[in-house]
């Protein structure tokens, strides 16, 4: 089965004395991986540096465009395949926890 790797952005830090650019300095992501049966998920923080040049104001921004600055700081695979990793363990557990009386 496929997984669905779902990208997000949960909150946004932004200063606010920038006239009307509101230069975000912090983006909170989550990643949600889904195979159809199993569901795991992280959540994140990475810091942005300011833009060099054609700054976008705050009400411009779109999920998608953030989602590609994070990405582009990020080990996108590395990230996708840990998730994928704890799919695969809910699938086959390797590990089990409890005591034999019980």
């Amino acid at each position: 089965m496929t997984t669905a790797f779902t990208w997000d952005i949960a909150q946004l830090e932004r200063h606010t004395n920038d006239g009307n650019i509101y230069t975000v300095f912090s983006a909170h992501y989550t990643v949600a991986a889904n195979d159809g049966t199993y569901t795991s998920s992280t959540y994140g923080s990475i810091g942005l540096e300011p833009p060099a040049e054609d700054a976008i104001p705050y009400a411009d921004l779109t999920p998608e465009m953030v989602i590609g600055w994070v990405q582009a700081k990020l080990d996108v695979p590395a990230i996708e395949s840990a998730l994928q990793e704890q799919l695969n363990e809910q699938a086959a557990p390797t590990k089990a926890q409890g005591v034999p009386w019980q």
